[in-house]
């Protein structure tokens, strides 16, 4: 049982916990300890991602997602150059496959424009080939900021200067109950007792349990969506010679199946977008019966159900069918064939929903009494990290009473 006294435990030992604490570990005289479930750092929606850097060119003009995502953009490239982290600015293409499209492409376009993207550039049908040889479309958007990374490493650099700066990261520590304990506050974990003054919840798929848990309403819950990936074969990695995407539907949080060359080689397809029946559920047989039952009552589903159901459908129907994903890939490589791709991983997306059944859109930081919950960071919060961490850890040293 660690018997000490911290100002602040962090619940969480992804990307956006990590950042997190090392913006905290800047300040002089603030002892912290970061609490994983796990046995190391990132292993769920950090270490299951693509591996982008966004540009900033999906999210509304004036949002936390605009805002961080460029903000962050910036610190990541800095970030990984200094602390010599693979990292490439490769830039992607988004091509409309469809005349209906051209409205959609337009509204992305002035959203890069009004978010301060300088390397977006409008291409007409016979310019896409000058970026991917081999992709078909009726118009397309090159967007220079775009790039890949290795998250994984990113965040262990994160813990390193946690730990140089004399903070402690302790692994295999799932907080199991809490209470206040006069000016303290004591979570349980699998590892012993954590005594701490405040806390900073970064749980992410486990957010809403962890904010619960602490006696905090998070008026909203974590669905969990699982992204299924497919791979190229090494023959077939000259089809793609960096990222591209699909016009997304603006109506649906996904930005559908896209191809991403990864920063260690090889270049993934997809994912599409199914529900997941654990959350942390990586396989099409992977359950829990608590999630599901959590999935099933909760009355939001069911109004997002209602409302998307065919999408659904659609996306499920594709996760268990290679040819359909394959179709849908074609949109983009026509020349692409069943027998180019096999079978790859697969991650899990925290979707936060409203009892009313609406998607939370933007990042949600909650704050309570020596205590501050980020209950929604999906992407691009990987990209925007640094630049959440500092937002948290502002908000945490105001709060909190920290020098």
């Amino acid at each position: 049982m660690n018997s000490k006294t911290y100002d602040i435990a962090i619940i969480g030992g992804g990307i956006v916990g990590c950042a997190t604490a090392m913006a905290l570990s800047s300040l002089k005289n603030v002892k912290l300890i970061l609490l994983e479930a796990e046995s190391e750092l990132a292993r769920h929606q950090t270490g299951n991602n693509s591996g982008v850097i966004h540009s900033g060119l999906y999210y509304k003009p004036g949002s936390l997602k605009a805002k961080n995502c460029v903000e962050g953009r910036q610190a990541l490239y800095q970030f990984c150059r200094e602390h010599n982290i693979a990292v490439e600015q490769c830039g992607k293409l988004v091509i409309a496959t469809d005349p209906n499209e051209i409205p959609l492409l337009d509204a992305l376009e002035n959203k890069g424009k009004a978010n301060g993207l300088q390397g977006m550039k409008r291409l007409a049908a016979e310019e896409l080939k000058e970026y991917e040889p081999h992709v078909s479309g009726v118009a397309g958007l090159y967007i220079r900021e775009t790039g890949i990374v290795d998250y994984v490493g990113v965040t262990n650099k994160f813990a390193d200067i946690v730990k140089q700066s004399g903070g402690e990261i302790l692994t295999g520590a799932r907080v199991t109950g809490f209470q206040k304990a006069g000016n303290e506050l004591v979570l349980e974990t699998t590892r012993g007792a954590i005594h701490a003054k405040n806390l900073v919840n970064c749980a992410g798929l486990q957010s809403d349990r962890v904010a619960k848990l602490c006696g905090i309403k998070p008026g909203l819950k974590i669905i969990p969506f699982r992204g299924e990936y497919y791979k190229l074969v090494p023959e077939k990695y000259h089809l793609v010679k960096n990222l591209i995407y699909p016009v997304p539907d603006p109506q649906f949080p996904f930005l559908g199946v896209h191809y991403t060359r990864m920063i260690h080689g090889g270049v993934e397809a997809g994912p599409n977008a199914v529900l997941a029946f654990k959350r942390e559920g990586y396989k099409k047989t992977s359950f829990s019966f608590r999630d599901s039952v959590e999935t099933f009552s909760y009355p939001g589903f069911w109004v997002l159900g209602v409302k998307y159901w065919k999408m659904g459908f659609g996306e499920m129907y594709r996760s268990f069918s290679k040819a359909a994903f394959v179709r849908a890939l074609q949109k983009l490589i026509p020349e692409l064939e069943d027998k180019d791709i096999l079978t790859g991983g697969a991650g899990v997306r925290a979707q936060a929903l409203e009892a009313n059944g609406s998607l939370v859109d933007d990042f949600r930081i909650v704050e309570a009494e020596k205590m501050v919950h980020i209950l929604n960071a999906p992407s691009p919060a990987a990209t925007a990290s640094i630049s959440i961490g500092k937002i948290v850890a502002g908000i945490a040293a105001k709060d909190f009473h920290l020098n």
